[in-house]
């Protein structure tokens, strides 16, 4: 009833049945009148003789019971502790007298009439008006602006601190009058009627204030508190410990006191410790990669009896009722009951280890990578958490497709060394033959690899080299991987028909079907081992076979070699490929072996050993099958006339023995022990036969010192200018030649050498010897078996005379006409395609042969 409608009724009284707004000084019909203040007595015993009588007792009740719950319109006070409290009465907290404790009785009472006639009306709620008054409005106006201000500009500290002593306050202010007068009359004290207005305050509070700036301070209160609690060092060792200290547990209290102990905090709370969880993991386990440790027992253990514990330490707090301090039992085998609220069973903390489990196989996983790296220095111990990782399909899958992206992401890139990433290929294979002996993960991560490095040039080259290759004594500067070469000596012979027959073996009792998790092609070898990984490693063995032929002739024309190594690892590859695909290759040692026998058998006939008399040149051959042998350098020159007459003589004694076949020298092959006698000192020194017999051509007594040009030497030896200068610059860095200060090309020999060591002239011979030396080393042919390149530039040359033909007949044309040209007038077709002629004329350019315009090659004008 409003204003308007209180001053109308009091002229015109209404119907009996309408309810008529009394004034606070208004006597109650029927009764004595007022008692000397002049405020009327409040009787809720009486009974009203009608509704509008009943009305206005109803309102006078109301007033007296909202004037006396009502709170001033200002701030908080400090909060004071409970000593102090008795400072908040009078305006806080109003005197208690007889007639407010009417006047409640009457509105909230269950068995008063008012209450009864209004019972389902909410309007006519004290409780609702109540939590209006305290909440909506006071609360809204004066509360929240403080705490806003407190959230905006305090640290988390700070303000979650503030927050709470605020919202501690507004309970203890708002729930007095509550607690003391209006529950006490309601049915069953009033329990429901509590529960409901505390779920209504606690929800104002919470969504009242900025939702996300609360949850990260309560996360980073929950961080920091469960990271100390974490950290602190318990014994247990039979008896359970107290993880949380008193000011947490005060804390934790205090927020379930102010309604902040819901399933909010509850989730922020799992939130934390999941974080937690993986924080711990790694910055204790990372790089424990050592045979020897326990990571994973150890992770258990701190999840049982760290983790699990201050779980329950923090959710029995949460869920203790205020003033009751939480109980905490753990019985081994048994449920974990804290408090009776919540109950966090053995399979909990089960579930919990298994996720400590999977994390540290994450981290495992990211650390792969270098765990594989590392194999030599004992990580074999990460695989074996790793094996408790790999237990499910979708692990298998992460596993090998985030290790898959790291080496793309790191080994596979342009700047990656082949011989690195064959010696990772390598550590992969062991690494992932412990983790999986079926090999279904190595069969995923591998692919790329193997893809990778067929598509590399030089791989080939490196795998046969690293076979034959002696990983005692390696040799210096050679590009081989010494990891093959030590797998090589200590493998056992791998058969092919072991490796292909492995499923029709039908007499297998420990035959097992292939992995559920298996490609369509896996194919599991029963000795899976790194040589037959390598070997296998290109799909079609001509490559393979063909490279292998090329390292074997350089192998075999070396000097003393007895050739076991070379042995094993034909027979090998013979188990693998098959006999017919190495036959040139048996046939190569075939041909060094009997060349000893042969070679002893001719020196016998021809009597050429060594005579006791005048020392005469000695002359060995190896005889070699021209058919089954690489292309090899056949340079010729002349030779000093004693080695051309034994080498004569050889040849009758061959033809004799052999009397079929025809013996052709190749001299460039060779190798000479030279032994010179100088005035001051004797030089004995292991050459190539052209070394040698640009040396013999300065044995003469005509000139002292002797003295020879290049231009001499070239028609006296009938030599190529490299092999002369070649030749000549070995000499210089030995200090038997020395170049002519006075004539270019001249050199003469270095009879004499300075005496001292400090000498100027001494200086500048070491000087110029080792210079020479370093370019007598690179431009000497590195080895006896010619290669692809030196191949395809012989017949290049042989195409440069149909090209200049073309061009000088028929203009100038481009690439590809050329080619078309070639492919026609070529006796057998032209072998190269567009890449590779184009290349061999671009160098024609830059000598000054050919220039090109337009797209086009012509022959450039002298």
């Amino acid at each position: 009833m409003t204003a308007y409608d209180r001053v109308f009724a009091s002229v015109f009284p209404p119907p009996s049945e309408t309810s008529v707004p009394t004034p606070k000084a208004t006597p109650v019909l029927g009764t004595g009148g007022f008692e000397g203040s002049g405020e009327a007595q409040l009787d809720i015993d009486w009974e009203p003789r009608d509704s509008a009588t009943e009305q206005v007792q109803w309102e006078r009740a109301w007033h007296t019971a909202t004037e006396f719950l009502s709170l001033p319109n200002e701030k908080l006070p400090p909060a004071y502790g409970e000593s102090d409290r008795s400072r908040l009465y009078g305006k806080w907290w109003k005197t208690y007298t007889s007639d407010v404790s009417n006047a409640l009785r009457y509105l909230v009472s269950p068995d008063s009439r008012g209450v009864i006639l209004r019972k389902h009306e909410q309007q006519y709620d004290l409780l609702h008006w109540y939590f209006g008054e305290v909440g909506m409005r006071h609360f809204i106006q004066f509360v929240r602006p403080q705490l806003l201000s407190v959230l905006k500009n305090g640290t988390f500290r700070q303000g979650i601190s503030n927050v709470i002593t605020f919202l501690e306050q507004a309970n203890i202010v708002y729930l007095h009058n509550l607690n003391e007068y209006i529950l006490p009359l309601c049915q069953d004290e009033g329990r429901e009627e509590r529960r409901i207005f505390m779920s209504k305050l606690t929800g104002l509070f919470t969504y009242s204030l900025p939702q996300q700036r609360i949850n990260d301070l309560l996360r980073e209160m929950l961080h920091d508190r469960a990271t100390a609690m974490l950290q602190i060092e318990t014994t247990l060792q039979g008896k359970g410990t107290q993880c949380m200290d008193r000011q947490s547990r005060m804390l934790l209290q205090k927020l379930q006191d102010i309604g902040f102990g819901d399933s909010r905090i509850r989730k922020i709370f799992a939130e934390v410790m999941n974080e937690l969880m993986s924080m711990h993991i790694k910055q204790a386990c990372a790089a424990r990669w050592n045979s020897d440790s326990n990571v994973a027992a150890e992770l258990r253990y701190w999840v049982e009896n760290r983790f699990a514990r201050v779980v329950c330490e923090v959710l029995s707090t949460l869920n203790t009722a205020p003033g009751r301090n939480p109980t905490f039992r753990v019985e081994k085998n048994k449920t974990t009951v804290v408090d009776n609220n919540i109950e966090i069973t053995l399979k909990d903390c089960e579930k919990w280890q298994e996720m400590a489990i999977n994390r540290l196989g994450v981290l495992r996983t990211q650390e792969l990578f270098d765990i594989i790296n590392q194999w030599d220095n004992d990580s074999r111990g990460a695989i074996e958490d790793l094996k408790r990782y790999v237990t499910t399909t979708a692990a298998r899958t992460h596993l090998t497709s985030a290790f898959s992206d790291t080496l793309s992401r790191r080994l596979l890139q342009p700047g990656a060394a082949t011989t690195e990433i064959l010696q990772t290929y390598i550590a992969i294979i062991r690494a992932f033959t412990a983790l999986d002996p079926k090999g279904v993960l190595l069969d995923r991560v591998v692919r790329p690899v193997r893809r990778y490095l067929r598509d590399r040039d030089d791989t080939i080259a490196i795998v046969v080299a690293s076979l034959l290759a002696d990983a005692q004594n390696p040799s210096p500067g050679t590009d081989v991987l010494l990891e093959i070469a030590k797998e090589m000596e200590s493998s056992s012979k791998l058969t092919a028909s072991e490796d292909d027959d492995a499923d029709l073996d039908f007499d297998d009792m420990e035959w097992m079907p292939d992995p559920i998790d298996a490609g369509p092609d896996y194919k599991k070898s029963k000795h899976l081992d790194v040589i037959g990984s390598l070997i296998s490693l290109f799909e079609t063995k001509d490559i393979f076979i063909k490279e292998f032929q090329q390292v074997l002739g350089e192998r075999l024309l070396m000097e003393g070699k007895d050739h076991e190594k070379e042995i094993r690892v034909l027979e090998l590859l013979k188990a693998r490929f098959g006999e017919a695909s190495l036959q040139a290759c048996e046939v190569m040692l075939r041909d060094i072996l009997d060349s000893r026998r042969v070679d002893s058998v001719i020196r016998n006939d021809q009597n050429l050993a060594m005579s006791d008399g005048e020392p005469s040149p000695e002359v060995h051959a190896r005889i070699l099958s021209h058919l089954f042998w690489p292309s090899l350098h056949s340079e010729t020159f002349a030779l000093p006339p004693e080695i051309s007459a034994i080498q004569a003589r050889y040849e009758k004694g061959f033809e004799t023995l052999k009397q079929s076949r025809k013996l052709t020298w190749l001299n460039a092959l060779g190798q000479v022990t030279v032994h010179l006698e100088l005035e001051d000192r004797p030089v004995t020194e292991i050459v190539q036969t052209w070394q040698a017999s640009v040396i013999y051509a300065f044995q003469t007594e005509k000139d002292y010192p002797a003295t020879k040009t290049v231009t001499e030497l070239m028609t006296d030896l009938s030599m190529s200018e490299s092999l002369v200068r070649n030749g000549l610059t070995f000499w210089v860095g030995k200090l038997v030649l020395r170049p002519s200060n006075s004539a270019p090309d001249t050199y003469h020999v270095l009879e004499t050498l300075p005496s001292s060591a400090h000498h100027p002239q001494r200086a500048a011979s070491n000087l110029l010897s080792a210079a020479a030396a370093a370019d007598a080393a690179t431009s000497a042919p590195a080895h006896a078996v010619r290669s692809e390149e030196d191949i395809m530039k012989e017949k290049m040359e042989v195409f440069w005379q149909f090209v200049v033909g073309m061009l000088t007949n028929q203009g100038a044309m481009p690439l590809t006409r050329i080619v078309m040209m070639l492919k026609v007038v070529v006796p057998g077709g032209f072998p190269f395609g567009n890449e590779e002629l184009k290349a061999f004329l671009e160098g024609r350019v830059k000598e000054g042969k050919l220039e090109i315009a337009g797209g086009q090659y012509r022959i450039k004008a002298p």
